[in-house]
């Protein structure tokens, strides 16, 4: 296949706002492949894992565990590739290079998702040394058979599994969790982000940019958007490489320097016309007693669904070209965790994610990409309705009984 087919950079701003990027095409594999390679060198010859979701809050949950064990990466290198980005040159010597993609740190990261967290509990598992110290941050198992085979193996090879999360737990998993040897500690999730557990439960002495650096991730993270900072983590650690955000940040905290800033203000003029195109196709839709928007296209899902909340949405679904959707609630509507439990992904109850099962082949992803996801924002409604009947339910349950 021409590689200019899978190449956002060829594309205009309206098809590439409909299609998926270019990882979305290479087989599962190939990435398993690179995943594999890439875990059993980072984890080889280390004391500390953290195996983490790769946003702002993952992110800085291993900033932290890096400060603790005094493995923390100087800034300089990321500093110089920056600025070398902005001006359009390579701008790394061959030392560079290789400390960029070998971090010099003791503590290693490896990333994940609520998807792919059994395979990087397995691939730890298989490539770290014994003994070893591990972190799961930000990440939540929808079901304990998730991981019943990876995590007890993981933990039999471990000096100690310590799990920190803030997000909704099953009662049933965390306890099959602790069950198989995990010292899992969820903190609560309309208060605290994972940043703020790992935090509290690391016993030492945090520098106030790093303790700052928690607050205004939760402000992120749990859309409290009262400080203009949080707003910068979020894209930064979206964008840059994840060893860049983390000797950045572990330096700096939020206060992010000067050639982040001016990188931000280049990536965000797509960012910005990436949102207005989405926010353009959404459609509105009366699901019980709230309003619900979706629409589709790739962008920053945050800022689409603020822009829907402020034209009246009480929650705001924003389908994804690889299939995935971001669902956000308001002060009306607490119950994204509820709807994305139906459709194969979980969250919060302001903030949700999932993945409807629904794509058997390449051309239910081309159906997907020329309609603006009509199926899976249908699978998604429909979700909404069973959760408006459910709640309708519980309300009427919980009404006292006048009748003489």
């Amino acid at each position: 296949m021409d590689d200019n087919l899978i190449d956002s950079a060829t594309l205009s701003l309206d098809r590439r706002s409909r299609l998926p990027g270019a990882g979305f095409f290479y087989p599962d594999s190939l990435d398993e492949e690179y995943a594999e390679r890439r875990t059993k060198e980072a984890v080889s010859d280390v004391e500390t894992i953290v195996i983490t979701d790769r946003d702002a809050d993952g992110l800085a949950c291993a900033a932290l565990v890096r400060a603790a064990r005094d493995a923390a990466r100087s800034p300089a290198v990321a500093e110089r590739a920056l600025t070398a980005r902005l001006a359009g040159e390579d701008g790394l010597d061959d030392d560079d290079t290789e400390r960029s993609e070998s971090p010099d740190s003791s503590v290693a990261l490896v990333g994940a998702s609520p998807y792919s967290l059994p395979e990087a509990l397995d691939r730890v598992a298989q490539f770290a040394p014994k003994s070893v110290e591990v972190f799961i941050c930000d990440l939540c198992p929808d079901d304990y058979r998730d991981v019943a085979e990876e995590l007890p193996a993981l933990v039999d090879g471990a000096r100690s599994v310590r799990w920190f999360d803030h997000h909704q737990w099953d009662d049933e998993v965390a306890r099959q969790v602790r069950e198989a040897g995990a010292d899992l500690v969820v903190g609560k999730s309309d208060e605290e982000c994972s940043a703020d557990v790992t935090l509290r439960e690391l016993d030492h002495e945090f520098p106030p940019h790093l303790q700052e650096l928690v607050t205004v991730t939760r402000d992120h993270d749990l859309w409290l958007k009262k400080d203009a900072r949080s707003e910068d983590l979020a894209d930064y650690a979206h964008w840059a490489d994840n060893e860049e955000y983390l000797a950045i940040v572990g330096d700096y905290g939020a206060d992010l320097p000067e050639p982040v800033h001016d990188y931000l203000t280049e990536r965000r003029v797509e960012k910005e016309a990436l949102v207005e195109k989405a926010t353009a196709r959404a459609t509105t839709h009366e699901v019980g007693p709230w309003t619900v928007a979706t629409t589709y296209g790739r962008c920053s899902q945050n800022e689409v669904a603020d822009a829907l909340r402020e034209a009246g949405a009480d929650a705001a679904v924003v389908v994804k070209p690889a299939g995935s959707a971001s669902l956000r609630g308001s002060d009306g509507f607490a119950h994204c965790h509820e709807v994305a439990g139906l459709v194969n992904g979980g969250g919060h109850p302001k903030a949700a994610g999932c993945k409807p099962d629904i794509y058997d082949d390449m051309l239910d992803y081309a159906a997907h990409w020329t309609s603006d996801g009509r199926a899976t924002r249908q699978v998604i409604l429909a979700a909404f309705e069973q959760v408006a009947a459910d709640v309708a339910g519980r309300n009427e349950t919980a009404e006292p009984d006048t009748a003489d």
